[in-house]
């Protein structure tokens, strides 16, 4: 899933459906600096790994985002803040360091 959203094409076809809601592919390719082919093969990746879904109306295909890859993309992405969190505090209890608050204590800001 993060390997999809590594393009930047992709990344904007997603956030053009976040944003304007289900469309066609012509309607991506209208909104997004690519060709329909390419706009085809980017939803592919993306469909393939969960994050859009279609459906065919007569010839054509409407796409939207997938609301479970979504929250299955946002788990994976808390799970990583969760662990550097983690990392942070034990560095915190280990170092005895106090965190960085920007704001000083009053002798610190003269």
């Amino acid at each position: 899933m993060l390997d999809a959203l590594g393009d930047p094409t992709r990344r904007v076809i997603l956030e053009t459906l976040r944003r304007g809601g289900p469309c066609s592919v012509s309607t991506l390719a209208g909104q997004v600096p690519v060709s329909r082919p390419a706009i085809s093969q980017h939803l592919k990746v993306l469909g393939a790994v969960g994050l859009v879904r279609h459906e065919s109306r007569g010839t054509r295909n409407i796409y939207r985002i997938h609301r479970a890859g979504l929250d299955e993309l946002r788990d994976c992405l808390d799970q990583f803040w969760g662990d550097a969190l983690e990392a942070y505090a034990d560095h915190i209890r280990r170092t005895g360091e106090r965190p960085a608050t920007g704001v000083g204590t009053e002798e610190e800001r003269g």
